[in-house]
């Protein structure tokens, strides 16, 4: 039991440092509006995994990855979604944007957690790897134990990864430094936009 844990914590670790659209949203959440709205990015990816998490438990996930149609329709509205970031991203570049307050607080909320759910992705990675990583015989339990796993290591990571950033966010704050944030997160939000529509189920 405890060489699958570990091995199962590595391999959560991993994915969950690996660059891809939530780390995307994070980084220039943080480095625009502050550590805070960083963290509240976070916390929208992390509502969303607990999301795709319960939806594993009780096996709707798999039934998702299993089905064309309705991968396809996730795909469509995530890549719109990460098209639309992108695109705001490049017309706002060097734009002041300041920290949320107010109700503009609740939006890097929901964007975290909105480019979470839209990401077919997540679908196929519970529904088709977290089994694997549970020890043989298993049950829900020990998929929950992953679920509650993966939020724990996630929340650390953002944690750590907006204090890093808001470390930097002076430098980040020059307005040519910040163009060019602003714009290569817009061609990388694309970028992983065009990757996922080209992606096969």
């Amino acid at each position: 039991m405890l060489p699958s844990l570990v091995a199962a914590v590595g391999v959560l670790a991993l994915l969950t440092v690996a660059p891809g659209p939530d780390m995307a949203v994070v980084t220039r959440t943080a480095l625009v509006s502050g550590r805070g709205a960083g963290l509240r990015a976070g916390a929208g990816i992390v509502t969303g995994l607990l999301l795709w998490g319960a939806l594993t438990v009780v096996g709707l996930s798999a039934v998702l990855a299993a089905s064309p149609t309705a991968y396809a329709v996730l795909q469509i509205a995530g890549v719109a979604y990460l098209l639309l970031l992108g695109v705001r991203a490049l017309r706002t570049a060097g734009h002041d944007e300041g920290p949320a307050t107010g109700g503009g607080a609740r939006r890097p909320f929901v964007t975290g957690l909105t480019t979470n759910v839209l990401n077919p992705k997540i679908a196929i990675f519970y529904a088709a790897l977290l089994p694997t990583l549970a020890p043989p015989g298993s049950g829900p339990a020990s998929l929950a134990l992953l679920v509650l796993l993966h939020v724990a290591i996630t929340l650390a990571w953002y944690g750590g990864y907006t204090y890093l950033l808001e470390r930097a966010r002076t430098v980040f704050e020059r307005p040519g430094v910040r163009r060019a944030l602003d714009r290569v997160t817009g061609v990388t939000l694309i970028g992983f936009a065009v990757r996922l529509a080209t992606a096969s189920h």
